[in-house]
């Protein structure tokens, strides 16, 4: 079988990233892998793209590590295994410090790796009947893709261990319910409606936004008052950029704003 690719697309002013390998269910490759690496390097510094969506190729959302090839690795060196988990990782960092929304459209399986990389993006947006499932332990494996970090900060400790030990299939009604899934869609719509919240993203002052990811993210590691000092500088620099003064220009004017 071909190993997956990756197609990207750009629709108004989103840039799409579909993982495409549909007969093994989106499962990730290295080639994949380092194609949506540079994709979002590249996306970083072009102010033509204000947010990105992850999503599979068909019916499923990304089935994480190849099985066959992770099964070969056990010939080769350890080393080897951990430099292609090292590319992988190089990945989801590369998600979480992307300074523009990112937002994971979910359809069918998000399984292993491939629930890692959902929960690496700022956003899911996903189909109701999809179903999200740490897989690792159905084959004696422990997570990687940051999912442990993720979920640990997502949910109740017993609740984080439940879902990556038993390893059951579980659904995004769920995971909406318990605040991991940010909207679900019907059936084949999660791109459509990660498409949405793209629109209403990229209509808003990227560097807000971008303001905003960064102090959200960085806000477990800081004291209040060292979190406060950095939304202080965020405010600051907020409101005299061209976008704070078209902001407050178009509400006192009762029309809409258009940031730049």
């Amino acid at each position: 079988m071909m190993p997956s690719q990756l197609i990207t697309a750009q629709e108004d002013q989103t840039l799409v990233l579909t993982l495409s390998g549909p007969e093994t269910r989106n499962s990730l490759s290295p080639q994949a892998v380092t194609a949506a690496v540079e994709a979002l390097g590249t996306a970083e510094s072009n102010p033509e793209v204000r947010c990105v969506v992850l999503r599979g190729d068909g019916a499923h959302f990304c089935a994480g590590g190849d099985l066959r090839r992770i099964g070969g690795a056990r010939e080769r060196p350890p080393e080897s295994q951990a430099a292609s988990i090292d590319l992988f990782h190089s990945l989801v960092d590369a998600l979480r410090s992307f300074p523009k929304p990112v937002i994971a459209a979910v359809e069918g399986f998000a399984a292993g790796g491939g629930m890692s990389l959902a929960l690496a993006c700022d956003l899911i947006v996903a189909a109701r009947d999809a179903r999200f499932v740490m897989s690792y332990g159905r084959v004696g494996l422990s997570p990687d893709g940051g999912s442990t970090w993720h979920l640990a900060r997502a949910l109740p400790r017993a609740l984080a261990l439940e879902l990556v030990w038993l390893a059951e299939p579980v659904s995004a009604e769920r995971l909406h319910a318990l605040g991991v899934v940010n909207r679900l869609a019907e059936p084949g719509q999660a791109h459509a409606a990660a498409l949405g919240v793209a629109a209403q993203l990229a209509s808003m002052a990227p560097n807000a936004v971008a303001s905003v990811k960064e102090l959200v993210q960085a806000a477990p590691d800081r004291s209040l008052q060292a979190h406060m000092d950095a939304e202080r500088e965020a405010f600051v620099a907020n409101l005299f950029h061209d976008n704070g003064g078209e902001g407050l220009a178009a509400f006192f004017e009762k029309r809409r704003p258009h940031f730049r």
